[in-house]
């Protein structure tokens, strides 16, 4: 069950309303970096976990649940900062300033939520709900939150230096060491998951696969694909041990390899997909 509550999760200020800033921090809201996706990608995959792992998953959803909170801050902040924002040429009539505020404001603020926030990226595309990664592979799903955290730490490290409202500034400040958190808290999860003295005990993802089964010939080679074959560069991820500990690197060059003929049938006439003019009866 989810409640809700009247207050903001944090204070929200906006000392000089700047429209343009409001269209930055949509990217913040609907963004590929942004809280909807966060707030999304956790509590599908906190849906998916049994309740063997219902540790994990009550630390998902509690973040999803954050996250919420820091798209109403962020809706709140973009109200905010459109109070009093030019909407027609008569607003801008007073001087160059106004006029560039119309132009660098997000037309659909106005012309479809009267001056409101809206779910979608800084550009006016709508929210895309195929950026939620939510494999069901607790490993995997913590690499993707580990990134989805870094993307948003950079933009919100971006929008801080892109104002100078006090207010925003302060806010920012706080998303970022959210950001900070949930990029350590997951990373403790996925340790949590192997040895705590090696992050990478729970690879190759997924690990229940059987290493008998696959390519054991190419399972630990680097492929060098330039046109003239290399020599081993003697990097690391070319030789010595792996990082699981399972296999040793080699390297090889794709040169070397036997091609594989492509032995492709036809098309099919009724797809009409052959260039040539159909024959004549």
């Amino acid at each position: 069950m989810f409640y809700h509550d009247a207050q903001l999760q944090y204070p929200v200020e906006v000392e000089e309303p700047d429209p343009v800033f409001a269209k930055l921090l949509q990217q913040a809201i609907g963004g590929l970096e942004g809280e909807m996706r966060v707030a999304m990608q956790y509590f599908f995959q906190a849906g998916a976990l049994p309740d063997e792992h219902a540790e994990y998953r009550e630390a998902l959803m509690d973040t999803a649940a954050e996250e919420l909170g820091h798209i109403e801050m962020l809706a709140t902040a973009v109200n905010k900062n459109l109070r009093g924002a030019p909407v027609s040429l008569e607003d801008v009539a007073a001087g160059d300033s106004e006029f560039a505020k119309l132009a660098g404001m997000q037309p659909r603020q106005f012309l479809s939520s009267g001056l409101h926030a809206m779910p979608n990226d800084s550009n006016g595309v709508p929210f895309d709900g195929s950026w939620i990664v939510a494999t069901g592979n607790l490993a995997s799903d913590m690499y993707a939150n580990i990134l989805a955290e870094s993307g948003g730490r950079l933009l919100a490290s971006r929008l801080y230096e892109m104002t100078d409202d006090p207010g925003m500034k302060d806010m920012l400040a706080y998303l970022i060491a959210r950001d900070t958190m949930h990029q350590n808290q997951w990373i403790a999860i996925l340790k949590d998951l192997g040895d705590p003295e090696d992050l990478l005990d729970v690879h190759p993802i997924p690990d229940s696969f059987p290493d008998e089964v696959e390519n054991q010939e190419f399972n630990y080679a680097f492929m060098s694909t330039n046109v003239e074959p290399d020599d081993d560069p003697g990097q690391p991820w070319t030789s010595g041990e792996s990082p699981d500990s399972e296999g040793e690197f080699s390297f090889v060059n794709q040169q070397d390899l036997d091609g594989a003929p492509r032995n492709q049938e036809p098309a099919d006439p009724r797809t009409h997909n052959d260039p040539a003019p159909a024959d004549e009866d």
